[in-house]
């Protein structure tokens, strides 16, 4: 499924209600004094987390503005206004949100999260508020206050267990579709799949990065937009596919744009495959796992697409990893 990782929206808190002026009018009373009602406070904008990753493509579509209800005007009788509705927002488990204005940041890291982001408005005094031994009859009342607004920025950095990385066209998308049955694009040239792309396998999310190549780290090709993503799965899964030439320099390309980008990426766990083995003969693909075994520090699992016993030996080596964190 594609992934919307970015979205701006616009949100106003509601405004608070008016203060009345009001007097008591009973039967029997022929001076009735001042009784007025506040007004109510406007509602608050709240984010809060939900685990839809998709929700962020959802507002794309349809909504980037939200707002809260406002407060109702006071009542006679010294009632209180209603206050408004509040709103709130859910977005995704891995969300940062940005006030653009003010530079105010949340993050949303757990499933019970919930942030206020904009205050609604206070209510108004009403006349009554405004009595005292000096004033018995004020004509006092004061407006509601407006509610915050603002605009935000959300950039979602995916909370994924596994992260698939590698050069443009390693056998990411097909070893994620064939995994978890997900329909990333697939193709034989670079850069097929333009968004990250997640799947589930036996209850963990793997996430398929859309290819890096050297200089990512500083924006080159779909360049760090992408590695921030990296940053919060819990295992790496790093593919080289046989048909390069050097797969030692290959690895060592992407390892050092991980290194480079920092978040503690160089740091994770990591398991290392050589891909398309079937592309190439025996003879070289067995030279080339015994390169790369040489310049990483974990077991190279040869895979092959259509080798249902390699891709068993590689599903079960990394539940085991995953359960062993």
């Amino acid at each position: 499924m594609a992934l919307t990782d970015e979205l701006k929206f616009i949100a106003k808190a509601g405004d608070g209600g008016n203060g009345v002026v009001r007097w008591r009018q009973e039967k029997f009373i022929a001076r009735g004094g001042p009784n007025g009602g506040d007004g109510g406070w406007g509602g608050n904008i709240y984010v809060t987390a939900t685990r839809d990753t998709n929700i962020l493509g959802t507002y794309k579509k349809s909504q980037k503005k939200f707002t809260a209800g406002n407060g109702k005007s006071g009542e006679g009788q010294s009632k209180h206004g209603k206050n408004g509705n509040d709103i709130e927002i859910p977005l995704p488990v891995g969300s940062v949100i940005t006030n653009i204005k003010t530079g105010e940041s949340f993050e949303i890291l757990k499933d019970t999260d919930r942030f206020m982001i904009l205050a609604g408005g206070k209510g108004g005094f009403g006349n009554e508020h405004f009595k005292s031994s000096l004033k018995v009859s004020p004509l006092e009342a004061t407006d509601g206050k407006s509610g915050e607004q603002g605009e935000f920025f959300v950039e979602l950095k995916i909370i994924a267990d596994i992260g698939l990385v590698g050069y443009p066209n390693s056998g990411k998308s097909s070893l994620l579709n064939i995994l978890t049955n997900s329909k990333s694009k697939v193709g034989n040239y670079d850069f097929t799949t333009l968004e990250p792309h997640l799947g589930i396998y036996h209850g963990y999310i793997i996430a398929d990065i859309p290819g890096l190549i050297e200089g990512a780290n500083i924006g080159r090709g779909l360049g760090s937009k992408f590695l921030k993503h990296i940053s919060r799965t819990n295992m790496i899964v790093h593919l080289v596919s046989a048909e390069n030439e050097n797969v030692a320099k290959a690895y060592k390309t992407i390892r050092s744009e991980l290194a480079d980008y920092g978040s503690g990426l160089k740091d994770k766990t990591e398991i290392v495959v050589l891909s398309k083995s079937d592309t190439v003969d025996t003879k070289s693909v067995e030279k080339k796992k015994k390169d790369l075994e040489k310049v990483c520090k974990s077991i190279v699992f040869v895979l092959s697409l259509y080798d249902d016993k390699s891709l068993k030996i590689f599903a079960d080596a990394i539940i085991k990893s995953l359960k062993n964190k």
